[in-house]
């Protein structure tokens, strides 16, 4: 198979949906698919570089299209409709590429994606990576567009079951198309080390984005109460956001200046070496459909504490977590709950105790969750997509028109008018005219450079002698 993965938001941005379209490229390039990304250009501030063009992220290596796209608004492209449609399609044809698999509700790329594809005549797939409500103007926007986006999708997949009913409601789909395959990681990157914990205090972990919807106003609340309450406990936090100075302020309101350690933005490649200093990791988000994050902590041997939200109560057996409400006063007696029954002190030596094992817990993950498993899944969606009939011109129309009453015919223009744009783009850049790239066999990134290494040094020495 050949795939294209498609969205706004991918490396050297960090999170949730970047990592899943890493993750799960490494691993279909490893079962012997064709794998490339294709994401808008990015502009990385802290070294004040500009990441375009076509890249090789390793150890796949993973193809990145880095296209001239204009992002606006938390790195999410600029709404054409149209106009990203020649580059698209160029990049498709030159790859051969037939499953088109977009990536998340917010990105325009991804969205638009999707109607190339089904005017092309390519499979589409697309995954659902976040929660999203209904009475809010924002969201009735977004599950409209949603709605149109995937009236021509061929399968669907969530990761988990909430978000499965989540976008079966909001975006009236038909649930037989609709997958749920959850997320997941490498536990080999996730291996408990008790030694790096500090055996005299307890240390609570935080890392995420510092945002509104990740409940830093929720974290706000609880430090105070909990460092009141437990003199002996301090938090870590890792992670960076606009919502980084409500923090900054309530330790300097409360002197909590040495007993909250701020590490900003931790790279993804680092986030264990801070996981394992804790005994405890906090998540405190308002809204989640899976929660990488806490899978990771709990790979660590952390016990998590969670808001009991979305996808959260289905990604960790009941004795890996406790869960509370989204409110500053349950999710504090939560905490208390677990530094007490959960750890222990012996000797004055803080420990786990009987009832959760770290080295247990990292076994447990690693049999739950694998991104050999989500791969495989994955792939049987496309064999079923790969099999099924495209819609025609007049077909997708057809579907287009149930969008709405008003908003059904705007759509059908805009369909009509990208009919009449790809009748151009063939004309002005005939199939026959676009190099083909050929297809190499897969090959060890890391053997091949040490053998470049090698012969690198061979030419150095014949050159001094």
């Amino acid at each position: 198979m050949k795939i294209a993965l498609i969205s706004d938001f991918f490396y050297p941005r960090l999170g949730g949906v970047e990592m899943h379209i890493f993750s799960l490229a490494q691993r279909l390039i490893a079962q012997g698919h064709k794998v490339i990304v294709i994401t808008h250009a990015y502009q990385t501030s802290s070294t004040n570089s500009k990441r375009t063009g076509v890249r090789y992220l390793l150890p796949g290596p993973l193809k990145v299209y880095y296209c001239p796209i204009i992002p606006m608004t938390d790195q999410d492209s600029l709404p054409t409709f149209s106009a990203t449609f020649p580059i698209i399609r160029h990049i498709w044809l030159r790859e051969g590429i037939n499953i088109v698999h977009a990536h998340q509700a917010t990105s325009t790329l991804a969205n638009e994606s999707i109607a190339y594809a089904a005017e092309m005549g390519l499979a589409t797939v697309y995954t659902d990576h976040s929660l999203f409500g209904f009475d809010d103007l924002a969201s009735v926007i977004l599950n409209r567009v949603l709605k149109a986006t995937l009236s021509t999708v061929n399968a669907i997949i969530c990761v988990s079951y909430t978000c499965r009913d989540n976008l079966i409601m909001r975006a009236c789909m038909d649930p037989t198309i609709v997958h749920a395959i959850p997320n997941a990681i490498d536990a080999d990157k996730f291996i408990p080390d008790t030694s790096k914990r500090c055996t005299s205090r307890i240390k609570i972990v935080v890392v995420s984005r510092l945002v509104y919807r990740k409940g830093v106003d929720l974290l706000v609340g609880i430090i105070p109460r909990i460092c009141s309450l437990f003199q002996n406990v301090d938090f870590i936090i890792g992670g960076d956001g606009p919502k980084k100075l409500d923090l900054e302020e309530m330790v300097e309101r409360e002197r909590l200046q040495d007993r909250v350690e701020f590490l900003g933005s931790v790279p993804h490649s680092q986030v264990r070496q801070v996981l394992v200093r804790g005994h405890i990791f906090l998540n405190c988000s308002l809204t989640e459909s899976f929660c990488i994050a806490i899978l990771e902590a709990a790979s660590c041997g952390l016990f998590v504490v969670s808001t009991n939200v979305g996808g959260v109560p289905e990604v960790l057996p009941d004795d890996l977590i406790l869960m509370g409400n989204p409110s500053v006063g349950e999710l504090s007696t939560v905490l208390a709950k677990a530094i007490r029954d959960k750890l222990q002190i012996v000797n004055g030596i803080i420990t786990n105790s009987s009832s959760h094992n770290p080295m247990d817990a990292h076994q447990r993950i690693r049999n739950m969750y694998s991104w050999d498993s989500v791969a495989s899944r994955t792939v049987k969606v496309y064999e079923k997509v790969l099999k099924m009939n495209q819609l025609t011109f007049l077909q997708r129309l057809a579907r287009y028109r149930t969008v709405g009453p008003f908003s059904g015919y705007v759509v059908c223009i805009i369909a009509i008018s990208l009919h009449f744009i790809r009748r151009i783009v063939d004309y002005w850049q005939p199939v026959e005219y676009i190099d083909v790239v050929p297809d190499l066999d897969p090959f060890d990134v890391y053997q091949v450079m040490s053998r470049k290494d090698i012969q690198c040094s061979k030419v150095d020495k014949e050159k001094k002698e």
